[in-house]
């Protein structure tokens, strides 16, 4: 064999562990690892057959579901690279990532056909292909679909798969070649493309083997969309190279969640505060056996006592911890056992990764318990941003510690603290928004002369992102309006929550807005 990326996973635990059940579906069909790795193998067949070769890059938009995982080994036997698209963005958004990435292909679960066919010549797609949610049935089984298809789609992926090319195509990869671009929010307001190599994915999940204790007899529930770093670098990933099971859902309902967990024995559940805490308020939370889950990781903020109280109370605790995209995505944990101890710090470097704080551009060391900047050297560090060499090299120091941007400190006994965010980014039910993102369509509103967007904290989202204006005298402007204008443009969640209008916004003497004093002023 010569791939020697993600590409030759699947087919090494058709080998190992060939009926084990790697996946269940939301309707609770069952996939084993053989049926996984022979649908991988299909499916690589059937982009090689469409033109796609080595670093050619095929896009994916559609929840949750086997297709999504086929598509990823299926690119990655081939060399190619898989760009999972965000379903929250809206179509612009979606047409930046599609001609940015440069894909070749894109897979799309029908909910989203409407908004992605008029979006296929300005961004140059040759090929698209509807997943029609059902690829699971064998290639070449005689299973006639129950759905009636999509009106004016191209042909489903299930059809394609029976009647393309098949068999498992086998290239050279090596663990420096891209793997994944996953498109990050822009400072600048334009999305990044984090090149996440295959063996940046690889070292995050050994990573995470490593410091939260996997087995093969974990069963995963996947709340989390896998076109999140966490969620696939962290979840998916790992449990397939354990030979673990993943039960996969579309979506976050509570009671759901607490459902599936009595019912299929999950030991494993990645989230978000938020995540946790809708769990916990649901009147099925009392009577729900929780008594076989094992390991609650929780990312995106700290946990709020309130809520590690409520699953301390039903003997379980969490791993915190603290990462980013450009990590794949992973930099540090805090473990169960320290949750008190440490409270309020989000853990150690993961076992292959380093952690240090810098007190100035060079990547000078600060002292423990100084605060500096957050910079990060691993063999999960990200390759760097997709055709952007400048802010690549911007990315990191002299010496090969990427900058993270955050702010924070090592205590004595080299725990991390995160005391700010540099770039202001804000974190709402575990999405990344970037202010200047929004900011620049704020710009291009009727009557606005100034416009900073800032996160205020919130009860259910940990922050929301507010807009603070400044307008021509006489001019009008509401929340309403305003989220109006801007919805279809940007995904909702980045819609402001609340629009205020200022006098004048607080500047410094270079003209740069004070955020801190807008977040001081407005409750942040």
């Amino acid at each position: 064999m010569q791939n020697h990326g993600l590409g030759a996973w699947l087919s090494t635990r058709r080998q190992k562990n060939p009926e084990k059940v790697a996946l269940i579906t939301g309707d609770g069909r069952s996939m084993t690892y053989r049926k996984l790795a022979d649908l991988t193998d299909a499916m690589s067949g059937l982009l090689w057959h469409r033109g796609v070769r080595r670093g050619d890059t095929v896009a994916f938009l559609g929840e949750n579901s086997p297709e999504f995982l086929m598509t990823l080994f299926g690119c990655a036997q081939l060399g190619a690279v898989f760009v999972p698209v965000n379903t929250r963005l809206a179509p612009p958004e979606i047409a930046h990532v599609l001609r940015d990435s440069g894909a070749r292909v894109l897979l799309h679960d029908a909910a989203f056909g409407e908004r992605v066919r008029p979006l296929v010549d300005d961004a140059g797609l040759p090929h698209l292909i509807c997943t029609d949610g059902q690829a699971t049935d064998d290639p070449g089984t005689d299973h006639p679909s129950t759905d009636d298809p999509e009106p004016d789609a191209a042909p489903g992926l299930r059809e394609q798969l029976r009647t393309g090319l098949r068999g498992h195509v086998d290239v050279g990869v090596g663990p420096d070649d891209p793997a994944v671009i996953l498109y990050t929010s822009g400072t600048t307001g334009k999305a990044k493309g984090a090149v996440l190599s295959h063996g940046n994915l690889t070292w995050v999940s050994l990573n995470t083997l490593v410091d939260y204790d996997l087995v093969s007899s974990d069963v995963a529930l996947m709340i989390s969309p896998l076109f999140h770093a966490a969620s696939l670098g962290m979840g998916a990933l790992p449990i397939l190279l354990k030979g673990g099971t993943m039960v996969l859902e579309q979506g976050f309902d509570a009671g759901r969640a607490l459902e599936l967990i009595e019912r299929h024995r999950i030991t494993m559940l990645s989230g978000v505060p938020t995540t946790y805490q809708l769990m916990a308020d649901h009147p099925s939370w009392a009577g729900t056996d929780l008594s076989s889950l094992a390991k609650l990781t929780c990312g995106g903020s700290a946990v709020p006592s309130r809520i590690l109280e409520a699953y301390e109370a039903r003997g379980l605790s969490f791993s915190q911890g603290y990462g980013m995209t450009e990590t794949s995505p992973g930099a540090t944990s805090l473990a169960p056992a320290m949750t008190r101890e440490k409270q309020g710090s989000v853990g150690l470097p993961h076992f292959f990764t380093e952690v240090r704080i810098a007190s100035d551009a060079d990547g000078t060391v600060a002292p423990r318990g100084t605060v500096g900047e957050i910079e990060v050297r691993g063999p999960n560090v990200f390759l760097g941003y997709h055709n952007l060499p400048e802010p690549t090299a911007a990315a990191f120091t002299p010496d090969g510690w990427f900058r993270s941007g955050d702010l924070g400190y090592l205590d004595e006994d080299g725990y991390l603290f995160i005391a700010d965010r540099l770039k202001d980014m804000i974190i709402s039910g575990g999405e990344n928004i970037y202010p200047a993102e929004i900011e620049d369509q704020l710009y291009g509103l009727d009557g606005v002369t100034g416009a900073a967007v800032i996160g205020i904290p919130d009860a259910q989202w940990g922050e929301v992102p507010w807009a603070v204006l400044t307008v021509i005298d006489g001019h009008e402007v509401t929340t309403e309006a305003v989220r109006a204008a801007l919805d279809g443009t940007l995904a909702r969640f980045k819609l402001p929550k609340r629009v205020v209008v200022i006098d004048e916004l607080p500047r410094t003497a270079s003209g740069k807005i004070r955020k801190a004093d807008l977040r001081a002023r407005f409750g942040g």
